[in-house]
């Protein structure tokens, strides 16, 4: 079994792109709000939250399967083309994984958009499970991003 690994998914949404885009790139006051079960707060220890170099803590709520607390750091962001990367720099995800770097985009298609996630990770050891959880998480978050969008269009 490698120690290093990368998960994709592509998930076809009914949103407008910019419209989620935004959702996304407000995710530091809009999702404590929408998704209390997923998270309890999110709060900026560095720059604005939205520019590469910000660093945000994540308090997870009932919701999350893996970890309840995790320190990220934006790595890049693009507004024109909708991407975002970002870094986990602390938190319990890495007692399971050295490293752990996330990419996010969101891509127009018709009416609606597609958003593709992905994340490149080193588990600490062999033994240690894909990181599964963390994507089944995302799925379920860009899911219900999707349908927060819609009801707030």
């Amino acid at each position: 079994m490698a120690t290093r690994g990368k998960l994709e998914v592509d998930i076809d949404l009914k949103s407008n792109a910019d419209k989620y885009w935004q959702t996304l790139r407000n995710s530091t006051e809009i999702f404590p709000k929408a998704f209390p079960h997923d998270y309890k707060s999110i709060e900026v220890l560095e720059g604005d939250g939205k520019s590469p170099g910000s660093i945000r803590h994540i308090s997870y709520g009932e919701g999350s399967p893996l970890v309840k607390s995790s320190f990220e750091k934006i790595e890049a962001v693009d507004e024109e083309k909708k991407v975002v990367s970002y870094t986990i720099i602390d938190g319990e995800l890495l007692q399971h994984y050295k490293t752990f770097k996330g990419d996010i985009s969101v891509t127009p298609i018709g009416d609606g958009c597609e958003v593709k996630w992905s994340a490149v990770y080193e588990k600490v050891s062999h033994d240690i499970s894909d990181p599964t959880l963390v994507k089944d998480f995302a799925v379920k978050n860009f899911l219900e991003v999707d349908a927060y969008v819609q009801a707030n269009a």
